[in-house]
């Protein structure tokens, strides 16, 4: 049986992203469990809208994590529109910013990412600043099976794992367990499922509890290289996208994803 994680009892609510904060830890939660947390247009807002709460009073901490059985496993395609949709525009103007938002936020941030972290979810995931995830994850972006470019962040993710390693993780589609996600670097601890909760709790507090100001002068220093990088990836995969999207492979894998079907690919 598959690692699910409950919405936190003092939290119910539907809505697809939901916000809360203590004196000292504010939390955001992905909470479409039934898509795997997969994102969509409105819940960019809402992320967006809960991370302009955190900056007029920061919290010591911030937890980024997903309600279910995923962290989150993506864009959601089904508001893919394959034969007509600006794909550079919907990276420029929704998703890039959010990622590079979340990297430069003047707050600690810790995301516990579980199951699926692909796609949205990885650069998400990662633009945090501490990344405890569950042996059982599975990390990737096999962007390459539906005929599109890897987006989000993830060609700087996967860079600094070696030029080698990334290129077997773009062109082979091949996806980290939590374990291996730890050994190459791409994230700060993992732990057994039966513990990753508890894991959680006690470092975000360990956090919140710390010398908050020096953790974020620490933060500004590794920023000073890491966000303008990230920005410039995070352009280039937008442009790269919006001219993959021209193409048949393109449209062809798009369309084959949402019937659930093998794409059938011609280099064109």
């Amino acid at each position: 049986m598959a690692f699910e994680r409950a919405l936190p009892g003092s939290l119910a609510s539907r809505d697809p992203v939901v916000f809360a904060r203590g004196d000292e830890i504010a939390e955001v939660w992905l909470n479409r469990p039934e898509r795997l947390n997969a994102t969509t247009e409105t819940m960019v807002h809402m992320f967006n809208e809960a991370l302009d709460e955190v900056e007029k009073r920061p919290p010591r901490a911030l937890l980024v994590a997903g309600v279910g059985r995923a962290f989150c496993a993506g864009r959601d395609l089904g508001e893919a529109n394959p034969e007509g949709e600006d794909a550079e525009a919907i990276l420029a103007e929704l998703y890039n910013p959010l990622i590079l938002r979340l990297a430069a936020l003047e707050t600690i941030t810790v995301a516990a990412a579980h199951g699926a972290v692909l796609g949205t979810g990885l650069g998400l995931a990662l633009s945090c600043d501490l990344v405890i995830t569950s042996t059982t994850s599975r990390w990737g972006s096999p962007f390459g099976r539906i005929g599109a470019v890897l987006d989000s962040g993830g060609h700087y993710f996967f860079a600094n794992l070696g030029i080698a390693r990334a290129f077997g993780l773009i062109l082979l589609g091949e996806l980290l367990d939590g374990r291996g996600a730890f050994e190459q670097g791409l994230v700060s601890r993992v732990v057994d499922d039966a513990e990753f909760d508890d894991e959680v709790s006690r470092r975000v507090s360990q956090v919140a509890q710390g010398p908050t100001q020096a953790f974020l002068a620490s933060k500004r220093i590794l920023n000073e290289e890491r966000v303008p990088a990230l920005a410039k990836i995070l352009s280039l995969e937008a442009k790269a996208q919006g001219a993959c999207a021209t193409t048949g492979d393109y449209r062809s894998g798009i369309r084959a994803f949402i019937a659930h079907q093998d794409p059938l690919f011609t280099g064109r």
